[in-house]
């Protein structure tokens, strides 16, 4: 029997949508990510895995600690522009916000999201592109009864479509860019939100 190998399949695994927040000491940061789950629950366990060129990666690697801020389905466009599109190596993504500050320092979002949780790394793991990081529960607080927002409610209802019948090659499922060639590497990265190849469909 030959065995399948139909990688959209990946899509139908359930996303939520986060902002991740960090400092570098200097600045606060976020970036937008999808990959938050919790581990376990004795202890509580969350994992957060972040793409390795990510400026927010370097900064919790170097820090130890995040906040992990669960979007919900009020979050706007808007939102995704500034925490997805450009990266805080060049930007101060809360140059237009006054937040909010948990006990540990950092920022969590004034609005937009339902719940936010304080996080400590307690380890590392390489996953090549990616690393993840295990972490314990510092703080955590309900904000709002929205809903969260997930990957699934994004790309129906707030990513604005791309026109396809326009373009060719492959679009960003996350957050929209199109590469406009037949081929797409295995090792390409998304220059506006940095997602890998997973995240890419082909244009039809």
């Amino acid at each position: 029997m030959n065995k399948k190998n139909d990688m959209s399949a990946l899509f139908n695994i359930g996303y939520g949508l986060y902002v991740i927040t960090s400092n570098d000491g200097t600045k606060d940061n976020g970036m937008i990510a999808n990959t938050v789950c919790q581990l376990t629950s004795t202890p509580v366990r969350i994992g957060v895995t972040l793409n390795k060129g990510s400026y927010t990666h370097d900064v919790v690697r170097n820090t130890g600690k995040m906040n992990v801020n669960c979007l919900s389905t009020e979050a706007t466009f808007k939102v995704f522009e500034v925490f997805g599109f450009r990266s805080g190596r060049d930007v101060n993504k809360f140059e237009d916000c006054q937040p909010n500050r948990s006990a540990n320092g950092l920022v969590y979002l004034p609005k937009y999201i339902n719940a936010f949780m304080s996080l400590e790394v307690i380890d590392y793991i390489d996953l090549g592109t990616h690393g993840m990081f295990i972490c314990s529960l510092d703080e955590c607080d309900v904000l709002s009864d929205k809903e969260t927002m997930t990957y699934t409610y994004y790309h129906k209802n707030v990513k604005p479509k791309p026109k396809a019948e326009e373009k060719k090659g492959w679009v960003c499922t996350v957050c929209g860019y199109i590469h406009d060639e037949e081929e797409l590497p295995d090792d390409f990265v998304c220059p506006l939100c940095n997602h890998g190849r997973e995240a890419f469909e082909k244009l039809t």
